[in-house]
């Protein structure tokens, strides 16, 4: 009877593992994250916003740049392309990040879709917090506006995640990160 109850729980513990799984997106410690951002900024629409990511001196990525409301702006984000990563089973989003007050938005986008899909969070004004973006918390949107018959995210099909700040936040920004993580 005792090996009866012995092997029910391995077969218990190994069926339901009692930690979550981490994959790291962004994580400059650990030269994950650092290359090939690209800069998506309001001029494409005749603004005037700028923005720049960089690696500090602590290793932590650094988005920051100035949100300007003129000439119809109002959006500044950088793109990064993570390739084909295995985010079947996420559950959320971490991030570890000091910011300056404002929102931000995490947005995830699938290969040849208009759309991406977007999560707000808040940053606090020099502080370090981690905020947790449920993947149900995602919502399709495209040019500010937001797609209630849109297609289900797909996270198999994620290909490039990017920070963004919008919602007439006008004024310099700056979004410390020291890591994005994928969270089964």
């Amino acid at each position: 009877m005792k090996k009866l109850k012995l092997l029910l729980f391995i077969s218990l513990f190994f069926e339901f593992p009692m930690s979550s799984q981490n994959l790291d997106l962004i994580n400059p410690s650990k030269d994950i994250g650092i290359k090939n951002w690209t800069i998506v900024n309001d001029d494409v629409m005749g603004g005037i916003s700028n923005s720049t990511v960089l690696i500090n001196d602590k290793k932590h990525l650094i988005f920051k740049g100035y949100l300007s409301l003129e000439n119809n702006g109002g959006f500044a984000s950088s793109r990064l392309d993570i390739g084909k990563k295995n985010l079947n089973e996420i559950k959320f989003f971490e991030i570890k990040l000091k910011g300056d007050g404002n929102n931000y938005k995490l947005r995830l986008r699938q290969k040849n879709m208009r759309a991406s899909y977007s999560c707000d969070f808040k940053s606090q004004k020099n502080e370090w917090i981690i905020v947790k973006l449920p993947v149900e918390d995602f919502r399709p949107t495209w040019r500010g506006f937001t797609y209630s018959n849109y297609p289900d995210l797909d996270l198999d099909k994620i290909d490039s995640l990017s920070l963004h700040i919008s919602d007439k936040q006008e004024g310099r920004f700056n979004l410390e990160v020291e890591y994005i993580k994928a969270v089964k």
